[in-house]
């Protein structure tokens, strides 16, 4: 499997007595995480190089994951078949910072079958929580599936920790399309990622570094922007809490 790059799209939109939207444009890597594909010079595994990927950077807490044996243990740990390809869409680290709201495991059969997905969530507090996705019969994942989750973990200072997530994933070898919704009552957010994979090349790490300069530094001042439109607008501010003490839950 080569490396792909995703230079995507996400969207936001908040519901209820304060509603926001914005979209902007980012970019994912995906490739098997367990692979030895170094894919094109400026792109680097546990390395140097201008675009990176560390398995530090995930699977267990921020600086401290281990990849896709982490991914593996989770299942075991659950009662779900090991996979026999493992997969991470992610943001890469550029010029050697990383931030990603969200990334995902993928899991698949011998036949290349999405069973699993694990989407693994970081808020801007430093804190992680990841969601085990399924189908209950544990048959491949459609694009027309919704998977569900309590919502566990703090993400927004905006948004209450209730109501539930709902997932879909539309994960094709040549479109990415994802879908988030957290619902509670009248209340929520709804969150996509969509974009075409295409072959990672140095061409295409130096046009997404001028498209969209300093990488994830860059989201995260989208983000503190949107805090700060919501504040405005009268959102209420609510303290971080303690993070759940478990890592996972689905």
């Amino acid at each position: 499997m080569s490396i792909d790059h995703i230079a995507g799209e996400t969207f936001h939109g908040r519901r209820g007595a304060v509603r926001n939207a914005f979209r902007y444009s980012i970019d994912y890597v995906l490739l098997d995480a367990e692979g030895s594909d170094g894919g094109p010079s400026l792109f680097a595994r546990n390395g140097r190089g201008l675009a990176v990927l560390r398995d530090r950077d995930h699977g267990g807490a921020p600086g401290a994951g281990r990849g896709a044996q982490w991914v593996r243990e989770v299942l075991a740990e659950n009662g779900l078949p090991a996979p026999v390809r493992i997969e991470l869409l992610a943001q890469p680290r550029i010029l050697g910072h990383v931030f990603n709201p969200v990334s995902f495991w993928l899991c698949r059969d011998e036949d290349g079958a999405l069973k699993t997905v694990i989407a693994e969530v970081t808020n801007t507090f430093g804190d992680r929580h990841s969601y085990l996705c399924h189908r209950d019969d544990l048959a491949q994942i459609g694009p027309r599936d919704t998977l569900e989750a309590q919502k566990v973990f703090h993400v927004s200072p905006f948004q209450k920790i209730a109501g539930r997530y709902r997932f879909r994933f539309d994960i094709s070898d040549h479109h990415v399309d994802i879908l988030i919704e957290h619902r509670r009552g009248d209340d929520g957010v709804v969150a996509t990622l969509t974009g075409d994979r295409r072959p990672l090349t140095n061409r295409s790490i130096l046009a997404a570094c001028l498209r969209r300069p300093f990488g994830s530094r860059r989201v995260l001042a989208l983000i503190h922007w949107q805090a700060l439109k919501l504040w405005w607008k009268g959102a209420r501010y609510r303290p971080r809490p303690e993070p759940p003490l478990e890592e996972i839950s689905r």
